[in-house]
């Protein structure tokens, strides 16, 4: 049987390889955990970092939010509490022209859509001045308005028309009334019919502005 002699110096050679092998494994295994670690660790620190930024900036608009506030609030009370409103009616009076001015602001431009109040302020303004009333038309479109989201307040136009009878100087006279009136009304055509009465047919429409909505959002921070 042949016998393979192998000599002392390449036995070492042989046990040195192996261990230089094995030490570039574990060196390699290191460092790339390290450069792993270290990435994490990266990306960590610079994802607190736009955490603690948002937040930051987070309580600086909350707390120039509440200065502002402070600043409304303060305006607010003092345009409603003057004796005389913006339309020299009296703040605490009870007539057409008096309430405080956030009332007659209302008044002027309502914040929902509301067609039957319409027919209602026109029913009484017409009553006042015995009028007889024909017909009072337009389109209660409600339901699709108050559906209707938006962050920017528009105003609405509300058309209407309406059909009386009476006295010529009494129906002139309502033009007028109508011209002046708080909430605001664009007279769009207008129809004399003259017999054994004057009747008058006017086409015209009014206006609501939408409220503003004001929605409280989140962030997510990447």
């Amino acid at each position: 049987m042949a016998r393979i002699n192998i000599s002392s110096k390449h036995l070492q050679i042989n046990k040195a390889s192996t261990m230089i092998t094995t030490t570039l494994a574990i060196a390699s295994f290191v460092t790339a955990a390290s450069l792993v670690g270290a990435k994490t660790m990266f990306e960590q620190r610079s994802y607190q970092s736009k955490v603690i930024t948002e937040k930051e900036l987070a309580v600086k608009t909350l707390k120039e939010n509440i200065d502002a506030v402070n600043t409304l609030v303060t305006s607010y009370k003092e345009f409603i509490g003057r004796p005389v409103n913006i339309i020299d009616g009296s703040t605490t009076g009870t007539g057409d022209r008096d309430g405080d001015n956030a009332k007659i602001i209302l008044d002027a431009l309502p914040s929902k859509y509301d067609f039957p109040a319409i027919t209602t302020s026109l029913e009484k303004v017409l009553s006042q001045d015995n009028f007889i009333i024909k017909d009072i038309t337009g389109v209660d479109d409600e339901i699709a308005q108050n559906a209707k989201e938006t962050e920017t307040p528009e105003v609405v136009e509300i058309p209407f028309s309406f059909s009386i009878g009476g006295e010529y100087g009494a129906l002139n006279d309502l033009i007028k009334k109508l011209e002046t009136s708080i909430r605001p009304f664009q007279i769009l055509k207008i129809e004399f019919n003259v017999s054994d009465s004057a009747e008058l047919n006017i086409d015209a429409k009014t206006f609501y502005q939408s409220e503003k909505k004001l929605n409280i959002t989140t962030k997510v921070v990447k």
